[in-house]
Order: structure tokens, then C-alpha cells, then sequence
């Protein structure tokens, strides 16, 4: 055989080894082509349900309030818990800068900010969900409560000469009288009215007319002062201003900053709400301080109490109403964790008896034995014009406390005004039941 055949048999051997090997490349890659594709393809597929699903998800955007109000652990638990139970549902926090006042769908709140949302129309009309009929519009829901009390220092007044808290006024003044003249250099009473406190009125003002038996609601339309009694409530607090037994700053100082003066022993009596009870334990211990009801001018007078409290309400621009009903409903079914998590007393309407804390609980014991023997009355939370009504009082306030009014000047002053309030007749509510 030539050497050219040779050559032309070894180049046919090469042609067919390299069509042999090419044809098992093909193989190979048709292979794992195929492979990718039974991976990936429900990949994409779930991919693309999630993506679905979030784009049908509906967004719940509650009020960064909700911190403050309730707890960020016991809030967040609940959210989730409600999440998993409703995943076409995802609630968010609508913190300030990531969404605007008017993009919240679940608002939480308490008195302080209540008629302001009433007066900007923020809050949606709740009837229609609760079916509450009583030709009044229910705009939300309190889901724990508290009530004031008076807070009393065991140890300057002990230095005193007192070994009980005041049960009257006029002890109240005396006690008040000794502890300012006294060495000890704390206040004998404090009254905080900053406009900064939404609450100062309702705590420092009128829970010694309502502790009297004071009522400004007596079925009118209106508020009204026309009280023997209230003309004694307001002669009285004009008492403690002139006898000069009341701490500085009636009017700069916050409830808040009464409570931090009150724990550094710098305040003997002063009105806070049962909400301080646990801070003031913290700073102070159990032995150091007490509470007891808000003295009357005569034992045996009917003692009023009012609550405040922390609601919830579906902001009237929500998007999604519904959804935001059936998330505020359940955080209503769970009122009872936030009075255990708060020891808030009285705590919520919806439990007949209350958490352990209460009977367990010397300080929550005797707060619950004084809030069942006392009358709830109404405040201004939520009625049209509220604002309009404090403001009038604060400012008449400030004038009798300046002198520039008599008592009896003030009162006619402020019911004048009062009368003067127009708004619409249609009244708003809160309802006390889910």
C-alpha cells in the first residue's frame, strides 16, 4: 500500500472519530439542557404564583402610635398571629417618612389626639361593622382604660406629721400648706397645665369636679356649669394657686414631667393616671409612695370617676375598610392581653372579672375596689366641639388663676362661651363593647 493511500485511510478514521465525538457532545448537552429544564421550570413557576400573590396581597398600614400606646412586642405578636391566620393580608407599620397620616388604614390612639381626628374628620363611621344603634356615630373603640387617682408620698408626708393620705379638701389644703412651708423643699401639690398635655385638663381640672359628683353632661346638647357644686370646685382650686402650695410652671409643665418631679421627691400629692403606677414602682418601690381616691369637701358626696383610654379606629381615607374591620376586630378579641401587658385598670369592658394582677396586686387591688364603687361619667372624647370647649375652659382658667376673674365670673364666662360652640348636630361615640 502507497503512502498516499495510507495517508487518505488515517484521514477517514479522523473524519469518522470526530463526527462520533461531536454526535456524543450533542448528546451530553441535550442532556443537561433537559435537566435545567426540570429544574427551573417550577422554580419559575412558584416564582411566579408568589409573585401573583403578592401582587393581589392587600397592604395594612397601622400607626406607628401603637408603640407608645401598647408595646412593640405584644403588637408585633399579634400581627403576625394575625398575618399567618390571613395571608392575603400583609400589615405594615406606617412609620413617618414611609407613609403619610393619610395613608394609615388602622389608627390607634388615646384621648389626647381623639378630637382632633374627630374634628379633621380622620376616623370612619364604625356602625355599619358593630351594628350600634343608637343614633350616635361610633368613630372607635377603647380598648383598655385607665382612671386618675390621687398619688401620695408616705415619706414627706410622714416628715409632716401625717400619717394617712387627705380624705377632704380641707385636709388636702393642710397637708399641702405644711409640706410647702415645710424643710423638706418639695411641693406640697402640683397641677400640670402645658397645652403640650392633650390630658392635663381632664386629669388636673375636672376629676376634682367629676370626684365631687360634678357632671357636665346632663342629657343637653351642650356642656353645662350651672352646679352649686362645680362653683365650690372651682372656688377650691383657686385656693391652692393663691396659697402659693402649688409646684412652679402650672402652665409650661407636662403630666409626664409631674411624674418624673413626683419620683424624685420633689411633689407630695398630685392627681396621675393608674397608667404611672407601674413607672413610679420602678423609680421609687412599693413603700414610698400610695394612691387613694381624690379628696371631696364632704365624705359621703357620690364620687365620678372618668377613664381614659387607648383606642383603636379605621382611618376614614382607608383603602381597604373591610380588611382593616376584621384586623381591629380581632385586636378588640385580644383587649384582655394589653390590660395584663398595661396592669391597666379598670382595663377593658369586654372582661367582667379582671386579670390577676388586680387581685393579686396590693396597689391594683385597691385601685379596682375604688373603681367599683365609683360612677363613670362623660368627658369630651369624641363629642363635636370638644376642642373648642377645652380651649374655652383653659383660657378662662388661666385668667381666674392670673386674677383677672372671680370664680363665679369665670363659670358664667366660660358657659357663655360655651353656648356660643356650633357644630354639627349629628353627635359621635365610642362604643364600650366589641
Amino acid at each position: 500500500m502507497s503512502l498516499l493511500e495510507k495517508a487518505g485511510i488515517l484521514h477517514n478514521i479522523l473524519n469518522k472519530l470526530k463526527k462520533s465525538i461531536l454526535s456524543i457532545n450533542r448528546l451530553d448537552l441535550f442532556i443537561v439542557i433537559a435537566i435545567i429544564i426540570l429544574v427551573i421550570t417550577p422554580l419559575f413557576a412558584y416564582v411566579s404564583f408568589r409573585m401573583e400573590a403578592a401582587s393581589k396581597q392587600v397592604k395594612l398600614y397601622v400607626s406607628p402610635h401603637y408603640e407608645k400606646l401598647f408595646g412593640k412586642v405584644l403588637m408585633e405578636t399579634l400581627i403576625q398571629q394575625y398575618a399567618e391566620i390571613n395571608p392575603e393580608l400583609k400589615i405594615q407599620i406606617g412609620y413617618i417618612g414611609d407613609t403619610q397620616m393619610a395613608e394609615l388604614d388602622i389608627l390607634v390612639f388615646d384621648d389626647g389626639d381623639f378630637n382632633a381626628l374627630v374634628s379633621s374628620g380622620a376616623l370612619l363611621e364604625l356602625n355599619s361593622y358593630t351594628n350600634y344603634d343608637s343614633g350616635t356615630r361610633q368613630l372607635a373603640i377603647p380598648v383598655v382604660s385607665f382612671m386618675n387617682m390621687l398619688f401620695y408620698n408616705k415619706e414627706i408626708l410622714e416628715a409632716a406629721g401625717f400619717v394617712r393620705p387627705p380624705k377632704t379638701r380641707d385636709e388636702f389644703i393642710a397637708y399641702a400648706r405644711t409640706v410647702s412651708r415645710g424643710e423638706s423643699g418639695a411641693s406640697g401639690a402640683a397641677l400640670s397645665l402645658s397645652p403640650n398635655d392633650h390630658l392635663a385638663m381632664y386629669r388636673d381640672i375636672f376629676s376634682w369636679i367629676w370626684a365631687s359628683g360634678g357632671n357636665f353632661w346632663t342629657g343637653e346638647e351642650k356642656p353645662s356649669l350651672s352646679s352649686r357644686t362645680i362653683m365650690n370646685d372651682i372656688t377650691f382650686l383657686g385656693q391652692l394657686n393663691r396659697d402659693g402650695i402649688l409646684a412652679p410652671e402650672i402652665f409650661e409643665t407636662t403630666g409626664d414631667q409631674r411624674i418624673e418631679q413626683f419620683a424624685q421627691g420633689k411633689i407630695a400629692l398630685m392627681i396621675a393616671s393608674t397608667q404611672a403606677i407601674p413607672y413610679l414602682r420602678k423609680k421609687m418601690g412599693d413603700d414610698v409612695f400610695g394612691i387613694t381616691t381624690i379628696p371631696d369637701a364632704v365624705n359621703g358626696t357620690q364620687y365620678n370617676i372618668n377613664l381614659s383610654s387607648i383606642y383603636i379606629g379605621i382611618n376614614s381615607n382607608s383603602a381597604h375598610p373591610d380588611e382593616a374591620w376584621g384586623f381591629l376586630e380581632f385586636l378588640v378579641q385580644k383587649s384582655y392581653l394589653f390590660s395584663a401587658e398595661l396592669n391597666a385598670v379598670p382595663g377593658t369592658s369586654l372582661n367582667i372579672i379582671p386579670g390577676d394582677y388586680v387581685s393579686e396586686d396590693p396597689f391594683y387591688s385597691l385601685a379596682w375596689y375604688i373603681f367599683e364603687n365609683s360612677f363613670i361619667v362623660e368627658d369630651f372624647s369624641g363629642k363635636p366641639g370638644a376642642e373648642q370647649y377645652e380651649a374655652i375652659f383653659m383660657e378662662e382658667l388661666q385668667a381666674f388663676f392670673d386674677g383677672s376673674r372671680s370664680a363665679q365670673q369665670m363659670i358664667n364666662t366660660i358657659q357663655s362661651r360655651w353656648d356660643e360652640v356650633e357644630f354639627e348636630t349629628t353627635d359621635s361615640n365610642v362604643n364600650e363593647e366589641s
